[in-house]
C-alpha cells in the first residue's frame, strides 16, 4: 500500500492545530502588496493587509503558484515515496488548478483537485481525504471520491465591509454606494465555482448574521453532522457565538464546530468582519 500524503493551497484555511491533527501540509499562496511578493500567512498576515489598506487606500492583490513552486512543495514528499492529493481553489477563480495540473505532469505521482470552492469549502473536502486515507484508499481514489462531492459544500459568507469588494472589482461603485447608505450586507454563494451575491440582509450586524444563519442551518435535514466551519476574516467574538449558538439550536447533533479565520487570499477581497457557514451535504 502506498503512502499517501494530503496537501493544499493555504486558501483552505484551515487552523495551525487542524493541519496538525490530521496530518496535512500547505502551499503559501502568493500576496502582492506595492509590488513586493510575499507569502499568505507566512510573511504577511490578514491583519497586515488592512493595516497597509488603513494607512496607503491600497489594497493588496492576490496571484497563484506557478508550476514552479508546485514541484518544489511536493519533491520532498515524493522524494520519501509518498503520492500526493494536492487541493486548489476553484478553478474558476484563480490559474492556481492549472498550474498543479502542469506540474503533476512533469512529476507524476500527484492528484491535483480542483476544488470548485474556497476557503473552508476546500478544507471540508481536504479532511474528507483525510477520512479516506486512514480507511486506506490510494491517492487516485481519494482524488476522485473527493472531486464527486465538491459539488455537494455549501460555502457562503457575510460581508460587512463592502468597499474591499468594490475597490478589488468584484462590485460596482453604484451597489457599494447603495449598499453602504441602505446598510446592507451581502451574501456570497460558491455556485458552479464561482463567487456570486445571492442575498441582501439589512439592519444591524448582529441582526443580520442571525438571518443568515437562520438561512444556511434552519430546517436542512441533509447536512453531514461530522463537522461544520464558522470562518471569518477578523470579527467580534460575539458573532462568532452568535453563530455557534445557532449551530447548536438548528443542527445540534453536529459532532465537531471548527471554528477558522481566513487566511491572506480570502482577506483580500473580502476585508474585515466577513463569516461564512461551511458545510457538506449527504
Amino acid at each position: 500500500m502506498s503512502k499517501v500524503k494530503i496537501i493544499s493551497d493555504s486558501t483552505c484555511d484551515l487552523s495551525a492545530e487542524l493541519l496538525a491533527q490530521f496530518d496535512v501540509a500547505v502551499l503559501p499562496h502568493p500576496i502582492v502588496r506595492d509590488g513586493e511578493l510575499l507569502q499568505d500567512n507566512v510573511t504577511i498576515t490578514p491583519d497586515d493587509i488592512y493595516r497597509h489598506y488603513e494607512q496607503t487606500g491600497r489594497l493588496c492583490t492576490t496571484s497563484a503558484p506557478n508550476a514552479y513552486d508546485y514541484e518544489m512543495c511536493w519533491k520532498p514528499w515524493l522524494g520519501e515515496g509518498y503520492e500526493i492529493v494536492h487541493f486548489t481553489i476553484s478553478s474558476e477563480m484563480s490559474t492556481a488548478y492549472n498550474q498543479a495540473m502542469l506540474a503533476a505532469e512533469e512529476t507524476g505521482h500527484v492528484y491535483p483537485v480542483d476544488s470548485r470552492t474556497l476557503s473552508t469549502g476546500i478544507g471540508l473536502l481536504v479532511l474528507e481525504a483525510c477520512d479516506l486515507r486512514e480507511q486506506g484508499l490510494s491517492a487516485e481514489k481519494i482524488a476522485a471520491k473527493v472531486r464527486e462531492d465538491a459539488d455537494k459544500c455549501q460555502a457562503s459568507f457575510l460581508v460587512d465591509v463592502i468597499e474591499y469588494l468594490w475597490k478589488g472589482g468584484r462590485c460596482s461603485s453604484v451597489a457599494a454606494i447603495g449598499a453602504n447608505i441602505l446598510k446592507l450586507k451581502p451574501r456570497i454563494d460558491v455556485l458552479n465555482g464561482n463567487m456570486l451575491s445571492t442575498k441582501k440582509y439589512r439592519g444591524r450586524t448582529a441582526k443580520c448574521f442571525a438571518a443568515y444563519a437562520d438561512d444556511m442551518l434552519k430546517g436542512k435535514d441533509n447536512i453531514r453532522q461530522n463537522r461544520i466551519f464558522i470562518t471569518h476574516s477578523g470579527i467580534d467574538p460575539d458573532i462568532i457565538e452568535l453563530i455557534r449558538t445557532k449551530i447548536n439550536e438548528w443542527q445540534p447533533d453536529i459532532e465537531n464546530i471548527y471554528v477558522t479565520r481566513a487566511g491572506g487570499t480570502i482577506s483580500c477581497h473580502c476585508g474585515p468582519g466577513t463569516l461564512g457557514i461551511l458545510y457538506m451535504y449527504e
